[in-house]
């Protein structure tokens, strides 16, 4: 199912007056909402989820991420840091599946290493530390979607 089959089936709900629809296939799960319930900018909702690919390409088209990579204090210790998303995507701990990680847990990271990329529509965006210290916790698998401002590494700054 490509975007303009997407658009289409929103068109069609939007037209139809239901106020949900449900569509799951077997990489696929969309969701439409629709109605009084949501504000007037949020007439349509679409959740993809999807599988984890076989083959990631060889040589990605990176882009650097946004630069707001938003960092917080980890709650249960007040010296560890949290970095999270900045965007919504699938996550990956390599550019490709022959090549080897960019963190691992232990490893000492430098502001501006590379920890990881996110894939948001076909684009890979590079994700670099904002601090130096140690990676404690790496907290999404390999090739798993990931939200916004969601949790993604733990870091002990130096």
């Amino acid at each position: 199912m490509d975007i303009k089959d997407i658009q289409n089936l929103i068109k069609f709900v939007a037209k139809s007056g239901a106020q949900e629809v449900k569509l799951e296939m077997e990489d696929i799960k969309i969701t439409i909402k629709t109605g009084s319930d949501t504000p007037p900018l949020e007439s349509g909702y679409i959740q993809q989820i999807q599988a984890a690919p076989a083959v990631i390409p060889a040589a990605p088209a990176v882009a650097n991420a946004p630069s707001d990579v938003v960092i917080e204090k980890a709650e249960n210790e007040d010296h560890l840091i949290t970095i999270k998303s900045p965007i919504i995507g699938t996550f990956y701990r390599k550019s490709s599946p022959d090549k080897p990680v960019f963190v691992e847990v232990g490893d000492t990271v430098k502001e501006g290493d590379v920890l990881c990329v996110i894939e948001a529509m076909k684009l890979f965006n590079e994700i670099e530390s904002e601090l130096s210290g140690t990676i404690v916790k790496i907290l999404v698998d390999d090739a798993s979607p990931v939200e916004f401002d969601q949790p993604l590494f733990v870091i002990n700054p130096s």
